[in-house]
């Protein structure tokens, strides 16, 4: 089992430079108010370390209209995220629609992150609802993930990936050098125990 990472919530290049070579997928870069939020133009002077492989996610919450254009201007994302009700319609860009309980209907198989009530601020996710989710969708898990809880997190909920921001921070919108490795560390551990056992 190889599980996608994504480390959200990006503010510098050192940051950068270290979950990548941690062994990061993808980088998150947040554009909505947020300790972390980002000019477009210093995500982009950001982005421009990372390489191709990685994947660069513009991280939106619930943007008005024009507003993913005028970043997508200056910041080349990869792929958009933000909630699934913001994205109906959307071409522009490969998308990560955010979904956050069971009653949101997206198509089958379509990746999604499921995500707590609040992003950015440690809520933990219902991991029942995910776990059923994972069933029909490639779901990236993120909201309230730590290196404490993620083990039991893929156990039960069996996901695509997961998403991390403020469980490896100092403080909000600090990233801290060493969760970052123990955090990838962990779930690279996870990996190699599910492929050997």
């Amino acid at each position: 089992m190889s599980l996608f990472i994504k480390i959200c919530g990006i503010t510098s290049v050192e940051t950068a430079e270290v979950a990548i070579a941690a062994g990061a997928d993808a980088l998150g870069f947040v554009f909505a108010r947020s300790p972390r939020e980002l000019s477009p133009t210093r995500a982009s002077e950001i982005a421009s370390t990372v390489p191709s492989n990685v994947e660069k996610v513009a991280v939106f919450r619930s943007p008005q209209p024009g507003d993913v254009d005028r970043v997508l201007e200056r910041f080349d994302a990869d792929t958009v995220q933000a909630d699934l009700q913001s994205l109906v319609g959307f071409k522009a860009r490969p998308i990560l629609p955010v979904v956050r309980d069971s009653s949101e209907v997206v198509p089958n198989r379509q990746r999604i992150l499921f995500e707590g009530a609040q992003s950015g601020v440690g809520s933990q996710a219902n991991w029942s609802i995910a776990a059923d989710l994972a069933n029909r969708h490639s779901l990236v898990l993120a909201g309230g993930l730590h290196v404490g809880n993620v083990r039991s997190a893929i156990e039960l909920v069996r996901p695509f990936g997961v998403d991390v921001s403020s469980g490896v921070e100092l403080r909000r919108g600090i990233k801290d050098v060493g969760l970052i490795n123990g955090f990838i560390g962990e779930v690279r551990r996870i990996e190699k125990e599910t492929v050997t056992t």
